[in-house]
């Protein structure tokens, strides 16, 4: 096993010990746009979508796509839609470098923005485009995603309390990060009714899962248990069936559930950006005011006591980018 590199040359500690799945066949889909499979019981139901690769480097999610495919998942009512997304990006994917295949030109996860779909003016914003009809049917989706860093896995809700109902529900993963996005573009997860109020929104749900660090062997089991618990919530697919097609693809519960609701972010000002120790997220700094990085020479402090960082990491930094966010924890 080769130890990862970031793009800048520094070298991660652990071993990306996660293979990239041979997706053959697979690949090609069924509905006519490369990577989409789309799956119509016939019977009136939910249009249920759960998406990988929105990163190429992400490769937990696309690991669980396939087993879905492979073992023959088929939805009992309404539909279901499987999406590997940036296949252009995931092409690229080499071990040793894998930030390098986060994306081809732009970051897709944050081009759910109609102008800029319609511009048309990159890999990315073509993909979107390309994938947009099948988010717009979709009433529940699932995003499948891995970190930076080694770290815990988090699902995202949004802000909406419908999408926090449904991580309570689904009863994992532990942590349960309540935000509204990011500054430089909007994410799939947001887009559309996704991003609506929950008066204005109907039906739709919509997470998006952090299941660990790109190379870890867990984010491949932490992607596998979302996807059963989410298709189980939907009810698009018979629970009996999934244990049967799936066996070991379920967790433990988590022993609690911590909702972190974030207050705010830092924003990088350049690629300069450092923090003051290695930092990998969910730690508790105790003290408003502590500094924790440096922002082309403007010190970066925690806002209140008890901060709990998400996300922290200089791995894409560059002017505009998210860093860390800050959040106060409850329990859920």
């Amino acid at each position: 096993m080769q130890t990862a590199m970031t793009t800048h040359g520094e070298p991660i500690d652990a071993p990306f010990a996660l293979p990239a799945p041979d997706l053959g066949a697979w690949r090609a889909g069924n509905t006519g746009t490369e990577g989409v499979w789309r799956f119509d019981s016939g019977a009136p139901g939910r249009q249920v979508m759960i998406s990988a690769l929105v990163h190429g480097n992400e490769l937990c999610g696309a690991w669980a796509l396939l087993g879905l495919l492979q073992a023959g998942v088929r939805p009992r009512q309404g539909t279901l839609t499987l999406a590997f997304a940036n296949l252009a990006a995931f092409d690229r994917f080499d071990a040793a470098r894998p930030d390098a295949a986060r994306f081809v030109e732009q970051d897709l996860n944050r081009q759910w923005i109609d102008a800029r779909m319609q511009a048309g003016d990159t890999l990315e914003r073509r993909r979107a485009a390309a994938l947009q009809p099948f988010v717009r049917q979709a009433d529940w989706l699932l995003d499948l995603h891995s970190m930076h860093e080694p770290s815990a896995p988090l699902l995202l809700t949004g802000v909406q309390p419908r999408n926090l109902s449904l991580a309570r529900a689904m009863g994992a993963p532990e942590h349960i990060v309540i935000d509204a996005g990011h500054q430089d573009g909007v994410r799939l997860r947001d887009y559309g009714r996704f991003g609506l109020p929950d008066d204005a929104a109907g039906d739709s749900r919509s997470l998006l899962v952090e299941c660990g660090w790109h190379g870890d062997l867990a984010s491949r089991a932490v992607a596998r248990d979302q996807c059963l618990r989410f298709l189980q919530a939907s009810g698009c697919v018979d629970a009996a069936d999934l244990a049967q097609r799936l066996p070991g693809w379920r967790l433990p519960d988590a022993p609690r559930q911590w909702a972190l609701e974030v207050t705010g972010g830092v924003v990088a000002a350049s690629e300069r950006f450092a923090f003051t120790q290695p930092f990998t997220g969910l730690e508790v700094i105790e003290r408003a005011g502590t500094v924790i990085g440096d922002n082309n020479g403007q010190p970066v402090t925690t806002p209140y006591d008890d901060c709990v960082l998400v996300m922290p990491s200089t791995r894409q930094a560059r002017a505009g980018v998210t860093v860390v966010r800050f959040a106060r924890r409850r329990p859920l």
